[in-house]
């Protein structure tokens, strides 16, 4: 098997990433760097790990996997030698695991002063949550995110790892590791990034802080503008069991909204919470009287602002989406193409993601011109899947 650098064609072709493989946020990240057109490795331990996935894990794609058992003193060289040509280092492990194995910050930009270190977790590097276990949903819960979420007035709902591993997490790691690798090209040195979901989330809510210091904003749930508590910013259902998403805020846009909708004539002021349940009624009753499909069309190319709610498996024929083509086929997955988009150094999909932890481990290290791989091989300090 071959690999080579500078597959990529987007504005990163050219940076270097080692990864240091982890689950959720920091795959995404790299994969979102490899999108981007960066020449990342990735260093899994033999035999993988949690939610590894195999050839279908989309965050894998775009770079090849490298077995190194890190416990071993080679590997950790190896991972070192990785490190003095790159312009990256991303890893997820929990504060002070890095340095135990000995390619902590210090060891890595003793071997390369402008590296930036990208640290992935949680709860971030120190703090009395710092050293603990957790997932998305602990994460955002003390942010007073989570509390906020859904539409249900007892419980708040979570919405899968969005935005806490993702929104919070990946993408302020992603954002922190460009802004660093900025810096860097006019100091000539790098950085640590540390970049917590707490952090991230906490600044992704900044609007809904903004609300909450003003005194427009009440924390009960389904209760203000944008949660629900709006009768035309909601979730309504048709008469087939799917929904249609309403949200025209503006006073032109609502006015095409309720024309289309039929309820032009009856609609009470909508500013008037005395009349909020009489509205909610009306648009209700007026969705469930035709199906998904029907109310599409009357709304389609119009600016009432609603959108039916598709499922994953059908965004892709939605025809925007298809006119844009958000979603391609591509080594028989279908899947997100690289975002957002550019002009001049368009990004494309290179590799699929490697179908055991290791398929690359030979190939991969020879083209980053370790030497003598056959011996770490030897040693098990590598593994060829």
């Amino acid at each position: 098997m071959s690999y080579e650098l500078g597959q990529g064609t987007g504005p990163l072709r050219g940076v270097k990433v080692v990864e240091i493989a982890g689950i959720g946020p920091g795959p995404h990240a790299c994969m979102t760097l490899a999108d981007l057109g960066a020449d990342v490795i990735r260093i899994e331990r033999p035999g993988g790990q949690l939610l590894a996935g195999g050839p279908h894990n989309l965050l894998n794609r775009g770079r090849p996997s490298v077995a190194l058992d890190l416990k071993s003193p080679a590997a950790v060289d190896a991972v070192l030698d990785l490190v003095e040509q790159a312009d990256v280092l991303v890893e997820g492990m929990r504060p002070g695991v890095a340095e135990r194995l000995g390619f902590g910050p210090d060891e890595a930009r003793a071997r390369n002063p402008r590296l930036v270190y990208g640290r992935m977790t949680g709860w971030g590097q120190e703090g009395p949550l710092a050293h603990t276990a957790g997932h998305d949903m602990n994460y955002i819960a003390i942010t007073g995110t989570l509390h906020g979420l859904g539409q249900d007035t007892s419980r708040p709902h979570f919405p899968a790892n969005l935005v806490g591993d993702f929104g919070g997490g990946s993408t302020y790691l992603v954002i922190g590791i460009l802004a660093a690798l900025l810096e860097a090209r006019t100091s000539g040195e790098g950085q640590v990034v540390d970049a917590a979901i707490v952090d991230g989330t906490a600044h992704l809510n900044a609007m809904t802080s903004a609300f909450l210091a003003a005194g427009t904003f009440t924390e009960e749930r389904a209760s203000n503008l944008l949660d629900g508590g709006a009768p035309y910013y909601d979730l309504y259902e048709t008469s087939d069991g799917r929904h249609m998403s309403v949200g025209p805020l503006e006073p032109q846009f609502y006015d095409v909204f309720v024309e289309r909708l039929g309820i032009a004539g009856r609609a009470p002021d909508r500013y008037d919470p005395a009349q909020a349940d009489v509205l909610r009624t009306l648009i209700t009753e007026a969705f469930l009287a035709r199906p998904m499909a029907e109310w599409t069309e009357v709304f389609e190319g119009t600016d009432a602002c609603v959108a039916p709610v598709v499922k994953l498996s059908e965004a892709p024929d939605h025809p925007h989406m298809r006119a844009r083509e958000v979603f391609v086929e591509r080594d028989g997955l279908v899947q997100p193409q690289p975002a957002p988009r550019f002009s001049r150094t368009r990004s494309s999909l290179t590799t699929p993601p490697s179908a055991t932890a290791g398929s690359e481990t030979r190939a991969a290290l020879a083209a980053w011109g370790i030497a003598d791989v056959d011996a770490l091989l030897e040693s098990g300090a590598a593994v060829q899947a």
